[in-house]
């Protein structure tokens, strides 16, 4: 039975759901592949620290599923075709590691449950299963999971220490959590729950599957004005409530705006927030945000205000109405130029209400820059938004994404949908352990 080989479905090991992999008995190992042409391998068991090879009667409602027993303690569950197809593999493994072969493979009870058990009022990993991963950044994964007990899906951040730690953004990760555990608002992203392990961090928050703004500009090149206008109303209530909480937010960009199922505005990805700015005039100097979206007096190195977000709100407003920011250009120290000293060029399809509130917006002098919430919401622009309403969503939205269930993923890059979401290896990534009260705190359960 040396040199089997074949299709099987094999469970993650740390993400609990089941993949379909190429197994193969090898020369000193038991590899498994993405394919049969063997070209993108998955892992290997070494036959020397295979312990005992099990068939068992029913795994976590699956049948035709057997464990190979390493002496590391670890249970790798794999399931196969049929009975046939799974006797033939336990002797094969048993075969190439010397072990005397049983015809037919005896079957035993497997374990109720391989999964740690959740701790009372707490959520940790083994209480998800993963879908899909639906996004990637500098410091880990976003994956689409259900959880076990609800069956209700949410978005699922996970964040390495290591990573975090060798690049300096303890704090801006702090931050990020710190900020979701705070608000609460109808068009900012909502934290139900975060923990870690020894090596990541997690944050449960809910799955938004309308897609993100950028996505939807970049395929429609430009909004008409209604619909920039009903977006940046939203973005304007969810600012007003961030700065009367004391939070700039520092990273307003298409990027970080996703479309709810119904077609609502939910800001995203607080890692760039300041807290603690309460007063009016509470001031800071972090040199951090998008380019394209930078003030002038970040750009020039001087403390800012909560003002920087409402420059950002006139260039995203410029940008969906365009399709491009007014001081866009491919040369960054020449688009900061530009941004510091070039005439704003209004097109001659802007009303003038809107033209008149991007320049108010993108005023260089910051005091004299459009920032009080009142008089933004008392603008000519907005004469026909019923604030109120917007809040209590009794607005109807001029776009709806098409989205079916709640876990579609219709609206989410191919590029993420097709990565194996048991396959969080990075060669490239920063290695090593982390202090274990760096990340103090860091736990946290909603409502």
């Amino acid at each position: 039975m040396s040199g089997k080989a074949g299709f099987i479905y094999k469970e993650g090991a740390q993400i609990l759901n089941w993949k379909k992999r190429y197994l193969a008995i090898e020369r000193d190992k038991l590899a498994y592949y993405v394919k049969e042409n063997k070209k993108d391998k998955k892992g290997e068991i070494l036959l020397r620290t295979i312990k005992d090879v099990k068939r068992f009667r029913e795994y976590k409602g699956r049948k035709y599923v057997f464990g190979i027993v390493t002496t590391t303690g670890r249970t790798y569950y794999i399931q196969g075709s049929d009975d046939e197809n799974v006797t033939s593999w336990v002797n094969a493994v048993n075969e190439a590691i010397g072990n005397k072969v049983a015809e037919p493979a005896p079957v035993v009870e497997a374990p109720v449950s391989q999964d740690p058990p959740p701790r009372a009022g707490k959520v940790t990993v083994a209480d998800f299963d993963t879908v899909s991963v639906i996004g990637r950044g500098g410091f880990g994964r976003v994956l689409l999971v259900r959880k076990r007990d609800t069956k209700k899906v949410y978005a699922m951040k996970v964040l390495k220490k290591a990573v975090i730690a060798a690049r300096g953004e303890i704090e801006h990760t702090r931050t990020e959590k710190s900020v979701l555990s705070k608000i609460d608002h109808p068009f900012l992203a909502r934290l139900y729950w975060s923990f870690q392990t020894a090596e990541n961090l997690y944050l449960i928050m809910d799955f938004i599957n309308g897609g993100e703004l950028f996505h939807h500009l970049s395929q429609q090149k430009r909004f008409p004005e209604d619909r920039t206008k009903f977006y940046s109303a939203q973005i304007v209530s969810g600012l007003e409530y961030l700065h009367s909480n004391g939070i700039i937010y520092r990273d307003l960009k298409p990027e970080n705006l996703l479309l709810s199922a119904a077609g609502n505005i939910v800001m995203t990805d607080f890692g760039l927030s300041k807290e603690g700015l309460q007063a009016k005039d509470s001031r800071t100097a972090t040199f951090c945000g998008t380019p394209e979206y930078l003030a002038p007096e970040v750009i020039k190195g001087e403390e800012y205000t909560k003002a920087i977000d409402w420059w950002s709100v006139g260039t995203l407003i410029y940008e969906m109405l365009t399709g491009l920011p007014p001081f866009y250009t491919e040369d960054e120290e020449n688009m900061y130029h530009k941004i510091m000293t070039a005439d704003l060029v209004i097109p001659a399809f802007f009303s003038a209400e809107v033209a008149d509130i991007i320049r108010q917006f993108l005023h260089r002098d910051a005091k004299e820059r459009l920032q009080d919430p009142e008089r933004i919401k008392a603008h000519p622009w907005f004469r026909d938004i019923n604030w109120d309403k917007l809040l209590r969503f009794e607005i109807e939205p001029p776009f709806k994404p098409k989205v079916k269930s709640a876990d579609d993923l219709s609206n989410i890059d191919r590029e993420f949908l097709d990565e194996d979401v048991n396959d969080d290896h990075d060669p490239e990534a920063p290695k090593g352990p982390v202090a274990p009260d760096v990340f103090g705190g860091f736990t946290f359960a909603g409502k």
